[in-house]
């Protein structure tokens, strides 16, 4: 049996799912990269894993080309990746009629744009060694209509178009793309009070990123493609 430890990448790692997830690959042998913006949390987390895990930080702006091409050909260069997790995202919370142009760009910048840039930049590594795995956290909010998250919800329902497209163009090269919809999750993206109000029945993320490990050691050749992550008791 090989000894090679598999490479993971993970965009939006310095706190909430993209945190746990982190952890929870690195715990389970994988070698991780763990990229996002604010590099001191990113130094914290690599202080809050098992010794014998593994994971390298990366201060990484994905919704910089040049930051993102960068980083793969300077951290991957022609070896390639197991598997990218685009996991990064931004809000604002509020009505179309407040959001300003500025915002509205910075979070289709970020979620949309920003995840098409780590998908080709590691999808030509993937194509060269005839497998991958692609992993979107993207949101319900693209099945369900909620207020405050006009932009947000253009930028999750733009990935998951874009995405199921790539699948179908993919599958000859062995790559799986796997689009995970998650629910309301206990993360800092909440305001303090909408958490200590509702914290009890959202998910806890460390549960979701087990979820989301056991997709991508899914044996033989089984995929599950589109999978939704609710709390038991529903939406908010």
């Amino acid at each position: 049996m090989s000894n090679v430890k598999e490479k993971i990448w993970v965009t939006g790692a310095s706190s909430g799912i993209g945190k746990s997830i982190a952890i929870a690959f690195a715990n389970a042998g994988c070698n991780v990269y763990a990229t996002a913006r604010q590099d001191e949390k990113l130094q914290l987390l690599t202080k809050t894993i098992h010794k014998e895990a593994a994971i390298k930080s990366h201060p990484v702006d994905i919704s910089s080309k040049e930051d993102v091409f960068s980083f793969v050909e300077k951290t991957f260069g022609g070896e390639g990746i197991d598997c990218l997790i685009n996991n990064a995202g931004i809000t604002s919370f509020k009505k179309v009629e407040q959001n300003s142009v500025e915002d509205i760009e910075n979070i289709i910048q970020t979620n949309l744009v920003g995840s098409i840039y780590t998908i080709k930049a590691v999808l030509p590594l993937m194509i060269k060694r005839n497998k991958g795995t692609i992993i979107n956290i993207l949101s319900v909010v693209t099945e369900k209509i909620f207020h405050q998250s006009g932009a947000y919800s253009a930028s999750k329902a733009g990935l998951k178009a874009f995405s199921q497209v790539l699948r179908e163009e993919v599958r000859r090269y062995n790559i799986r793309v796997i689009n995970v919809y998650p629910a309301a999750t206990d993360t800092e993206i909440w305001a303090p009070e909408v958490s200590s109000k509702y914290g009890f029945r959202m998910m806890n993320p460390d549960d979701v990123a087990s979820m989301i490990y056991s997709l991508y050691k899914q044996p033989g050749n089984i995929v599950t493609e589109e999978i939704v992550l609710r709390p038991i008791e529903g939406d908010l």
